[in-house]
């Protein structure tokens, strides 16, 4: 599948038009002119929102759950990619509407309230952490949250040690995941199956591996939930295009020194979930 000059356009447009479409605002409120960066960009005449397919504007309610420690690249990539989906209105959800401070101290305020978040989703995410994602499964509002949006959304989805949080609520049981390389088996402790991938589907189960897989998690879904050509144009409206300094990103690149360096660093992470688990079942 390719990517004609109308198709780029399209998507283009698509997501400087879906924030203003998940206000409830219509075809007729876009203006003609967008600003993107530091000018102003001509509207294509030939590319009216009744040209698109019909089935890139959805209207699917995605909730982003944030907690006190999370690693906000978890989210921000996932975020990206699906808060540009035409139609789409996304929720970032804290257990109140105060200010959020993360693992590496960027504060987040929620948009919603564990109370105010809407009842039925299509989408529910979860990103992963460390210590903050330790202690978000062992507070038991956070995990009813997760447990009750979970009982009617759509796709249950996670990245990095957010299936530990997933798996803790009960939601992962029988089905196969994947998480950060740390944490990933784990994810047996809670009868969830591992699988070492960077992105796993199951059903309308929908996991990525260590933070950076986020961006390929929300492309996935973009696909999933549109098509590829979406998919596609928003990679390269994104310019996602990796090109690391180091080839180091698995275990098995890194070496033993690295990993060992590394997993050191999270032994009483591992003991502790370990250890949670053990009390949950």
């Amino acid at each position: 599948m390719t990517i004609t000059r109308r198709t780029l356009a399209s998507v283009g447009a698509a997501a400087l038009a879906a924030p203003l479409l998940s206000r409830g605002l219509g075809a007729a409120d876009i203006p003609a002119t967008a600003t993107s960066g530091g000018g102003a960009v001509a509207a294509d005449p030939g590319h009216s929102m009744d040209a698109y397919p019909a089935h890139w504007l959805g209207k699917e309610k995605i909730a982003f759950l944030i907690y006190p420690g999370f690693t906000a690249l978890d989210m921000v990539g996932p975020h990206y990619m699906l808060g540009s989906l035409m139609g789409a209105s996304t929720y970032i959800v804290g257990k109140t509407q105060d200010p959020v401070v993360s693992d590496m101290g960027l504060t987040i305020t929620p948009q919603a309230s564990f109370a105010t978040c809407p009842t039925d989703l299509d989408i529910l995410f979860v990103p992963g952490g460390g210590a903050g994602t330790l202690a978000a499964m062992k507070d038991g509002a956070t995990l009813n949250f997760i447990r009750d949006r979970g009982a009617r959304a759509k796709i249950i989805s996670s990245v990095c040690t957010g299936s530990l949080l997933l798996a803790a609520a009960g939601l992962l049981k029988g089905y196969n995941a994947t998480s950060h390389w740390v944490a990933r088996d784990l994810l047996k402790d809670f009868g969830a199956i591992p699988v070492n991938q960077r992105v796993v589907v199951d059903r309308n189960r929908i996991t990525g591996a260590g933070v950076t897989a986020g961006l390929d998690f929300g492309l996935s879904l973009v696909a999933q939930l549109r098509d590829a050509d979406y998919a596609m144009a928003m990679q390269l409206l994104a310019e996602y295009h990796p090109e690391p300094p180091y080839d180091s990103g698995t275990p098995e690149r890194a070496g033993t020194q690295t990993t060992a360096m590394i997993a050191d660093m999270f032994n009483s992470f591992v003991a502790d979930v370990r250890t949670l688990a053990k009390s949950i079942q």
